[in-house]
């Protein structure tokens, strides 16, 4: 009971935070589309024109919500599988935020420090 209580308390906060942000681009930079490459065993990150994240770290799927201020994009919170996949480097999962310059998206994990690029595809 306790654990569909704490459900039910966090759905409504991820509600209220999504109803309250704003999402999409901003400014001049083109953030939604498709960055990084969707084959097998490759990173990507799909960024929805209505504030939706998803994705892969090559193994495991990614989803959850980004915001935008000019070429900044911060995404919060972000879910991920936990799958084990031999030969597959799974940095894009540590994502926390990102930078767009031009057509490459740089990726930053929670101590802000750069873990993989993403090239618009």
């Amino acid at each position: 009971m306790k654990r569909l209580a704490l459900a039910l308390v966090l759905s409504a906060v991820l509600i209220s935070t999504a109803a309250c942000s704003s999402s999409g681009p901003s400014g001049d930079v083109a953030l939604p589309g498709i960055w990084g490459s969707q084959d097998e065993g490759q990173p990507w990150l799909e960024l929805s024109p209505d504030g939706t994240a998803s994705g892969s770290d090559g193994c495991n799927r990614l989803m959850g919500e980004w915001t935008a201020d000019g070429s900044e994009v911060t995404l919060a919170p972000v879910a991920t599988t936990r799958m084990y996949c031999e030969g597959v480097d799974t940095w894009l999962s540590g994502i926390d935020r990102a930078t767009v310059e031009g057509d490459t998206l740089r990726v930053f994990n929670q101590g802000d420090e750069e873990i993989g690029t993403l090239h618009r595809h």
